[in-house]
């Protein structure tokens, strides 16, 4: 008699009284070439005036369509039209490497695109994650597999997810903060991050810089009284201050058992950071915008950082995130992606840390617009300050179109 290798393990395991899922006999049945990329598009969705999603989708020969994240490659100003078509022309750059190849086969596209991804700045970065978040998906599907399974599996089957209040906090005070930080506590979450220093005037007077501190300073004192000692708070500096300033802003702002202390000037300056972080109680988080491993070794290396914040649309994607955590594992780093985005590059990034062992906790960009979870299908949906990893195949989620034209850019 004989056997199919195929059929004798879809047998035994149906004898076995395990059920193969539609999406693995789907995938099964594949061809090469059904599996080939043969377009993209970019979707730009607007959420306030200060935040625009650029979603991107990559679609195969055989009818799968997997999604990605570009947003934020503009620094986090007010995304335009003309911003949007800058990024759809770089994306057809990157296309162009991708056009006509298995959506299985990751790593010879990171290869072929990584120098043009490591020399051309934010916005080329962007668009390649993006493309490389998409292309993850699309594996997951073609295996019939969560995209988690391409790097190991999982270990744990929800993640702790901190509010960041400071896009959704309109009034910059501490009454305005305070009342931010009470909302999202009472959504169930238990952590919270906050940027109160933002519009620091490095080139004012004396007086000015130290009326905005000082309004810093009590923002953080009222958010850390509105959610109770046993809540875990964040502060990100936004690298506004030197070594001094931030070492003298640290301690004045012990009182308030900051959960770390993020980015007091930038983290390319690792001795700098280090410094900082020798000198203060509280624990140092920084790294949202570097590249690659390398990127972030010296932090690592020199353990200038208790956390590192590896942002799945800046960092070299997801699988160059995972690199990065157990590079950063060695060290006794832990990892807290950076992550204020939208729905798409949250469910990517849960991807990530679904296996990852040094994980701490997701940023989730807090309190934009009420019909943010409603872009996904399943929606997006957080219970207790956690967020479930879905069990279906790719990212377990589709972009619901219908959602995403009603708010064009």
């Amino acid at each position: 008699m004989q056997f199919r290798r195929r059929g004798f393990v879809s047998s035994s395991l149906a004898a076995c009284g395990i059920a193969l899922s539609p999406w693995k006999v789907s995938a099964q049945n594949r061809s090469s070439r059904d599996l080939q990329v043969s377009a993209f598009e970019l979707i730009p969705v607007r959420a306030t005036e200060r935040t625009a999603w650029l979603f991107v989708r990559l679609r195969t020969r055989g009818g799968l369509s997997g999604i990605g994240e570009a947003s934020d490659a503009f620094g986090y100003a007010n995304t335009s039209k003309a911003d949007a078509q800058r990024m759809e022309q770089t994306l057809a750059r990157f296309y162009a490497l991708l056009e006509g190849n298995s959506v299985l086969d990751i790593e010879s596209f990171r290869q072929r695109a990584w120098a043009m991804a490591e020399t051309e700045g934010l916005l080329t970065v962007t668009a390649f994650c993006a493309l490389e978040q998409a292309l993850c998906d699309l594996a997951g599907q073609a295996l019939g597999v969560p995209s988690y399974q391409l790097w190991g599996g999982k270990v744990r089957e929800r993640l702790a997810v901190y509010a960041n209040i400071n896009r959704a906090t309109r009034q910059r005070t501490p009454a305005g903060f305070a009342d931010s930080a009470r909302r999202a506590l009472a959504e169930g979450y238990r952590a919270f991050k906050a940027a109160p220093f933002d519009g620091y005037p490095r080139k004012g007077s004396d007086a000015e810089i130290r009326r905005h501190v000082e309004n810093g300073i009590a923002c953080v004192m009222a958010i850390r009284e509105a959610v109770g000692d046993s809540a875990d708070v964040m502060i990100d500096c936004h690298s506004f201050f030197e070594v001094p300033a931030a070492i003298e802003l640290a301690k004045r702002l012990e009182p308030a058992k900051l959960a770390w202390y993020e980015e007091p000037l930038p983290p390319e300056r690792v001795e700098e950071t280090r410094q900082i972080k020798q000198a203060i109680s509280q624990p140092m988080a920084g790294g949202e915008t570097l590249f690659a491993v390398k990127g972030f070794a010296g932090l690592c290396h020199q353990q200038a950082v208790d956390v590192i914040m590896p942002d799945a649309k800046f960092c070299g994607g997801l699988l160059e995130m995972a690199h990065i955590a157990a590079m950063a594992y060695a060290y006794g780093v832990e990892v807290a992606p950076h992550n204020p985005s939208g729905p798409v590059c949250t469910m990517a990034t849960v991807q990530s840390c679904a296996g990852m062992r040094n994980f701490r906790t997701l940023e989730m960009q807090w309190g934009e617009v009420p019909w943010r979870g409603e872009l996904l299908s399943p929606p997006e949906a957080f219970t207790a300050g956690e967020i479930g990893v879905p069990a279906g195949p790719g990212f377990g989620v589709r972009l619901r179109d219908s959602v995403a034209s009603a708010h064009p850019l």
